[in-house]
């Protein structure tokens, strides 16, 4: 299991290096600088989970370097003053400028440990919180009794013991995220971060980016590599990583090391990569789309998700589960399904998967409050599912002016193809032959949000 790295900037030795024995008997890793320009070289080296930050140095006071490290309106970690010298405009300036306390010197090394135990817990609650604000949509436990789920549900409880790579294959709205999450909340590193990137919906330009950060001057950008330091990084969609991204991630997982854009000395990586794709890379490998050693590399430990159809003993819990999911987190009236109506959607061959099930159960409940779901009902929305076409342009009024009718059609056309992409933004970019910032802004432009497109 990783353990917190606490990064203690202070110019009396005598404090730093009492300050470090503590912290390394209580189990952290710890470093220490005595100026400014240390603390600066060893925040580019390695990103710190906490700072303990002296306010008088030297060369350069501890307010500057809040203002050089923040964020917008954030620190990038928790950040605690110490100070012997200190006033009541120093430490409200502080804590406007994001630091989490103010201690004040002589320090009390009980006051000081409960201090950075309370700042990493808050932390670590903030991002969980956070993560679950962006994936409000996602259970973190796959659902269902059949034997191929108790099946994969064993297999991942004992992969999480090991730290080895993990590729998850499946088709689209099987879950594989779910067991990614699954698999870290098992691990030794669940007490660390879970990072999830969609790499279909980064534009390509800016993957290196967003993976791996970025250094001007004193500023810093952590990428989400960094960002999962000690935990796991989700990689969903696999296979739409561009090939400058796909190198420097394959260098990243063989030297235990990378460079941000611009950086020149290499950062330390330490965490578990689990990638998830429903191509097959074998295939992409094969057409020079996607590097070998990096397949090899994640594919130390394949996981394998049947789709829904092979598992259909399960639709009436998922049905069940779903039910008590949006009346809780969406407020929509609780309907049960009667027992023909669950018999006909096990019997349904579920192309899209657990994703499908989960729309038809949030559409079923929203457009009608009886307390039963029929099998009228149910028969009615899977034929309109197998019935959908795409939408008639013709419909589009001649009478309106050029322009909107432009708007319309391309609107209706970019939708279209976006579900034939499944909501893959990568997908549909090279499918329309657009460059995929341009497509980023012509959906904006015509209201179309990637992100919930798919429940339209």
């Amino acid at each position: 299991m990783s353990v917190s790295y606490i990064l203690v900037v202070d110019d009396e030795p005598d404090i730093r290096d009492l300050v470090k024995e503590i912290l390394e008997d209580e189990g952290y890793t710890v470093s220490t600088a005595e100026n400014a320009t240390l603390a600066r070289e060893a925040r580019r080296a390695q990103r710190p989970d906490l700072i303990l930050l002296d306010i008088w140095m030297p060369d350069t006071d501890g307010i500057t370097l809040l203002k050089e490290w923040s964020e917008g309106d954030h620190l990038p970690c928790p950040v605690i003053i110490m100070s012997g010298h200190g006033t009541v405009e120093t430490a409200v300036e502080a804590t406007r400028l994001g630091a989490y306390d103010f201690i004040e010197k002589p320090l009390s090394m009980a006051k000081l440990l409960l201090t950075v135990e309370r700042a990493l817990q808050t932390d670590r609650l903030a991002r969980e919180n956070m993560n679950l604000r962006r994936q409000q949509r996602t259970i973190v436990e796959p659902v269902g009794r059949s034997e191929v789920v108790q099946r994969l549900r064993s297999q991942v409880l004992r992969i999480a013991q090991h730290d080895a790579p993990v590729l998850i294959f499946g088709e689209p709205g099987t879950g594989k995220e779910v067991y990614g999450r699954f698999l870290h909340n098992h691990s030794a590193r669940r007490n660390k971060p879970f990072i999830d990137v969609g790499v279909g919906s980064i534009a390509r330009e800016n993957a290196t980016l967003e993976l791996f950060g970025s250094e001007q001057g004193e500023r810093i950008h952590y990428g989400r590599l960094e960002q999962a330091s000690g935990g796991t990084l989700f990689l969903d969609e696999l296979a739409d990583m561009d090939l400058e991204a796909q190198a420097k991630l394959a260098s990243a997982l063989e030297n235990g090391s990378f460079l941000r854009i611009s950086g020149k000395e290499p950062v330390r990586v330490n965490v578990r990569v689990v990638a998830a794709t429903h191509r097959d890379l074998e295939h992409e490998v094969s057409l020079g789309h996607f590097r070998e050693d990096l397949y090899y590399q994640l594919n130390v430990v394949p996981i394998k998700l049947h789709p829904l159809r092979d598992h259909v003993e399960d639709v009436p819990e998922l049905l069940n589960y779903y039910v008590n999911y949006f009346v809780d987190q969406e407020g929509l009236t609780y309907r049960h399904f009667t027992l023909p109506a669950q018999n006909r959607l096990r019997n349904y061959s579920w192309p899209g998967n657990i994703r499908e099930l989960k729309n038809l159960v949030q559409r079923l409940l929203i457009l009608s409050s009886d307390e039963e779901i029929a099998l009228e009902e149910v028969d009615a929305a899977v034929r309109g599912i197998t019935s959908t076409k795409p939408q008639d342009t013709s419909s589009i009024p001649l009478n309106l002016p050029l322009r909107e009718a432009r708007e319309q059609f391309e609107r209706t056309y970019l939708m279209q193809q976006f579900r034939e992409c499944e909501g893959n933004v990568a997908r549909l970019a090279d499918r329309v032959g657009m460059e995929r910032t341009n497509l980023y802004r012509k959906l904006r432009a015509l209201g179309i949000d990637p992100k919930k497109a798919l429940d339209e």
